[in-house]
């Protein structure tokens, strides 16, 4: 079968070439692939910057954000064919530490946990795969090609339970919301942010494009130049960016007992000059919280699921800018200006 390949560390080796089939250790129940989303992580992967693959072999097989179709499955596995599906990327460590042994394998405490496409697991970019029952999600009826979000779509959801977990510290009620970011993340967090009921600021450095009109569309208010411009010190900023400068911004905009959650990664090597103790000063006297938060595990994806089927279609729709067949992934790793979501769509 064909498979969009690399051999992790070495930049420039992405190729499709032909893969054995899915083995059943892999799982009982066969998928075929409908498409995968593309993401940072996978172009880094690409360039060589990490990446794991699976042990004794050379190549990984990439693709984390995944939708595809139930083949085969056996009975009893909660599944059948023709159900559309996610998979989930992540695989609790062996040993297994706490968290991983409830469950909770997004919140890893020794880092010896798999992902498929990204550590030690194929991933989900050829055009069959196996999986677990367990580590499988049904979409909703209707939601169809949109399902490709999920995966992001569930980072943000795990976003959203750890901001209001934290929340529940005092009495709280909050009623604005900061995105920074309008990428597939920020207006995936945006989204959550308005089905909460609340008031909805995304900020973002491009002026022109889908993203501004996309922000309007969902009731939100779009906002690009700087942070200390947009006149409102918010109850939660969701930062999508990974920029030093907006993480260290946000939490001077914050209002008393606000939460900054950071869901962007920083590439590092950049420096900014910080006043660390009036940093300190503002986030202890006003009861502040900033922490991040990453992946996420099977009630997250099933929270996404839910969130996207109340989501209007349309507007989801327009988040995906481009759909790439698997011989012109080349394309799909090359962004372009206006776009939001690139998909690999295997039906091409």
């Amino acid at each position: 079968m064909r498979a969009l390949t690399v051999i992790p560390g070495k930049a420039n080796s992405a190729a499709v070439v032909e893969m054995p089939e899915p083995p059943a250790s892999d799982g009982p129940i066969l998928v075929r692939t409908l498409a995968v989303g593309v993401c940072g992580t996978d172009a880094e992967i690409v360039s060589g910057q990490y990446g794991w693959p699976p042990r004794g072999e050379e190549r990984l097989i990439l693709g984390h954000e995944s939708l595809g179709e139930v083949e085969a499955a056996p009975a009893g596995s909660g599944f059948s064919a023709g159900d559309r599906v996610v998979g989930i990327v992540r695989r609790p460590d062996p040993v297994p530490c706490i968290a991983c042994g409830i469950g909770e394998w997004d919140m890893c405490r020794n880092g010896r946990y798999t992902e498929r496409g990204i550590k030690e697991r194929h991933g989900y970019a050829s055009e069959r795969f196996r999986i677990e029952p367990d580590f499988l999600v049904k979409l909703a009826p209707g939601l169809d090609a949109l399902g490709v979000l999920l995966e992001p779509a569930s980072v943000v959801a795990k976003a959203w339970e750890h901001i209001e977990r934290i929340g529940r510290r005092a009495r709280w009620e909050p009623a604005t919301v900061l995105v920074t970011g309008a990428g597939p993340i920020g207006l995936l967090a945006a989204l959550l942010g308005r089905q909460r009921g609340l008031d909805v600021h995304v900020l973002d450095r491009v002026t022109e494009g889908p993203k501004p009109q996309l922000v309007r569309n969902l009731g939100g208010t779009y906002h690009s130049g700087p942070m200390a411009g947009i006149g409102i010190h918010p109850d939660i900023v969701v930062e999508c960016t990974g920029a030093a400068s907006l993480v260290m911004d946000a939490t001077l905009q914050l209002a008393a007992d606000g939460i900054v959650c950071l869901a962007g990664v920083s590439s590092g090597g950049r420096r900014i000059s910080v006043d660390v103790g009036m940093l300190n000063r503002d986030m202890v006297l006003d009861n502040n919280v900033m922490f991040g938060t990453v992946n996420a595990n099977l009630r997250h994806y099933q929270a996404a699921a839910e969130a996207l089927a109340k989501a209007d279609q349309a507007w989801l729709g327009r988040l995906i800018s481009r759909r790439e067949p698997l011989g012109r992934w080349q394309r799909a790793l090359t962004r372009q200006p206006d776009d939001i979501k690139v998909v690999i769509d295997f039906t091409l």
